[in-house]
């Protein structure tokens, strides 16, 4: 290959540099997910890119590329170069990839150089690069020790987590608190978008010489997202310290999570039109995706102190009222799930305590 024209193989410092990404693919593609500092900037649309298919199936590689060169000519060219040397000038040491690290993202390249602007791709493009991080997330998950925060729901444990240098906020990247009431108004990441995301955090997290990973306690599933089949394993086989908070700090925790935070997101979210539902429906909703697991009398008590609290914040002003289903909502559901589910952990169990106790044992503890 000629020096004019380079790839890029080390994919691990794609990571630890966080190189800007163009990626070339057609939007439906980069909709299945792709990788961190990743930008959809395509080489075809997905039209385009159904008709390229169809002619190489029917015709070959070579018809198909001369479609693709009909396709993308003149003014449709000119934009797309634009956009492309935009962005590349916009950031520096960006890096080109699509599908396989072949046709696409070399033509791209040869157009780009003729205009004076040299990019390296990435060898093997998406399917290489997606590989070694699936790989390279599995190595890491075997070879860190693995601590979990545990602790019942509103014990700000993500609180927590965020102020740990050595630890990995999982809810954060999966965009989901990880309850049934966790979900924000954003959508959440694609499923292959979350596992491109979580390798890179841990490969950053291996770079920065933590010799611990830390996690939140959570199930393999944050709300839609799931963390790959063997890393959970792995990760479950770490040593388990609970975070232990008074109940009344917890509800205070959730109330500022779940409604004052919430409220504002969701109806701005709303309003913008990026979310199809306000928060009380939001919340309406929740309560009916766990109605069998509350039962018909908890589930028509909690909705309607729900509903009296929304009616009294829209009268007064005042959403306190919500702190009285959010309590009965923590003992009578959350709480007896948590205690079976600490009940199945108790041999991993290594410490528990409050937040500065907990705090103090993280810096003490030795490692293995």
């Amino acid at each position: 290959m000629s020096p004019s024209f380079p790839l890029i193989d080390d994919y691990r410092r794609l990571i630890t540099e966080k190189r800007p990404l163009i990626d070339l693919r057609a939007p439906a593609e980069f909709a299945k997910g792709s990788f961190p500092g990743a930008v959809n900037l395509p080489l075809l649309s997905d039209e385009e890119r159904e008709a390229v298919g169809t002619v190489y199936k029917r015709e070959g590689n070579a018809a198909a590329v001369a479609l693709g060169h009909r396709l993308v000519t003149g003014a449709v060219k000119e934009e797309r170069m634009r956009a492309w040397i935009d962005f590349i000038r916009r950031h520096p040491g960006t890096v080109l990839f699509c599908w396989r690290g072949g046709q696409r993202s070399q033509i791209v390249q040869e157009w780009l150089a003729e205009a004076g602007v040299v990019v390296p791709r990435i060898r093997g493009g998406y399917k290489a690069f997606r590989r070694f991080l699936m790989e390279e997330s599995l190595r890491l998950g075997r070879a860190k020790e693995t601590l979990i925060i545990g602790g019942r729901t509103g014990s700000g444990k993500t609180l927590l987590i965020d102020e740990l240098p050595d630890a990995i906020d999982l809810e954060g990247l999966a965009r989901h608190r990880g309850s049934a009431f966790g979900r924000y108004a954003a959508p959440q990441p694609p499923q292959i978008g979350f596992e491109n995301a979580l390798a890179a955090a841990q490969i950053l997290h291996d770079d920065a010489g933590h010799r611990r990973l830390i996690i939140e306690d959570e199930s393999r599933n944050i709300g839609q997202r799931y963390i790959p089949h063997e890393l959970f394993a792995e990760f479950q086989k770490g040593r388990v310290i609970l975070l232990e908070v008074p109940l009344q700090e917890r509800i205070e925790i959730t109330y500022a999570d779940y409604i004052l935070y919430a409220q504002k997101e969701y109806d701005e979210a709303h309003a913008r039109g990026d979310a199809p539902y306000n928060w009380i429906e939001t919340m309406r909703h929740n309560f009916r995706r766990i109605r069998k697991r509350l039962g018909g009398e908890r589930y028509t008590r909690f909705l309607a102190m729900l509903d009296s609290a929304w009616e009294y914040q829209q009268r007064s002003g005042d959403p306190a009222r919500h702190k009285e289903w959010i309590e009965a909502l923590l003992t009578e559901y959350y709480d007896p799930m948590y205690d079976w589910q600490i009940d199945n952990k108790k041999e991993r169990i290594v410490f528990r305590g409050d937040r500065k106790a907990v705090l103090e044992y993280l810096k003490n503890m030795p490692s293995d």
